[in-house]
């Protein structure tokens, strides 16, 4: 937390708690949730107005209250310095402002979930490509990205970016799954073949996804993979059997060794290696409790 000179910290904290009360991106929740372990009285603003990828305006108490990044500012025409917060590189400005003048600015630092490396260590070994896309600043993105292990990092990035991004990779003959939790997340979900949503996510990120993750583990997400890949292997390899099997059966019909007894014996024992190879699936069905889909077949494609 930072304050420009004249103003409390507390001041900068009320003001942007109060503008984020009804904000449902992660950030502006984080920084309700913040204000209320502090004890501060969070004010319910008379209007609110969200504009994605910049941050939120409200009207609080008849004053307009600003929160968000540098680029909102300068088209708000408020002053940001440079120096206003030091020491917090790899954290997300957050700033805030009220009718016009800088108040202060929110650090808001990225956790990494303890399992998201381990996540992405995992679709690497499956040969997928994995890129982070992200409104964060550059510094934030490439720190997340590195302790991640992601070289493909893009940074400063709008909604409709973000998507652009989803299209370019399309167009270049990729099949591409789409990750997000947030409302700025949603027109890249819906532009990706299969939208994942996480369940913490915003209303909006989940009605725009394909897939809901009914938790917020990675993980999940990974094993689903695994068993689309595992299923399309063993539909194959049903297929592939079944012609197989009836390709011996003609066969022998025209050279007349094939009789009835002998055929009914190929048509059973066939259909029984079919099913007992599609039952080596039920033992891995059960990451799929974790996942919520809405008429989803793609999921099978990406993989």
């Amino acid at each position: 937390m930072a304050a420009v000179e004249g103003v409390s910290s507390h001041e900068v904290l009320d003001a942007a708690a109060a503008a984020e009360s009804r904000s449902e991106q992660p950030i502006g929740q984080s920084i309700v949730s913040y204000a209320r372990e502090a004890g501060r009285l969070i004010v319910e603003p008379e209007r609110f107005d969200y504009k994605p990828g910049r941050g939120v305006t409200a009207i609080v108490n008849g004053a307009t209250i600003h929160v968000g990044s540098r680029a909102l500012m300068a088209e708000r025409g408020v002053s940001v310095p440079s120096n206003l917060v030091i020491g917090v590189r790899t954290a997300s400005e957050i700033f805030v402002a009220r009718d016009g003048r800088l108040l202060g600015a929110v650090a808001v630092a990225d956790t990494v979930r303890p399992e998201a490396k381990r996540a992405i260590e995992a679709l690497g070994r499956m040969r997928l490509r994995t890129v982070l896309l992200t409104g964060d600043t550059r510094a934030v993105a490439q720190a997340v990205g590195a302790s991640l292990g992601i070289s493909e990092v893009e940074s400063d990035l709008l909604p409709d970016e973000k998507q652009a991004r989803i299209r370019a990779l399309k167009t270049n003959g990729c099949t591409v799954a789409m990750i997000g939790d947030g409302v700025n997340d949603a027109p890249a979900l819906t532009e990706a073949e299969v939208g994942v949503a996480m369940g913490s996510g915003t209303d909006v990120t989940r009605e725009s996804a394909d897939v809901v993750l009914l938790g917020n583990d990675l993980v999940c997400f990974v094993e689903t993979l695994a068993i689309a890949r595992r299923t399309r292997r063993i539909i194959w390899q049903n297929f592939a059997g079944t012609i197989a099997v009836d390709v011996v059966g003609v066969a022998l019909a025209a050279v007349g060794v094939l009789n009835p007894l002998m055929a009914a014996f190929i048509h059973v024992a066939s259909e029984m290696t079919f099913i007992l190879n599609s039952a080596r699936l039920l033992p891995a069905a059960y990451p799929l409790n974790a996942v919520a889909t809405k008429a989803n077949a793609r999921a099978v494609e990406v993989a």
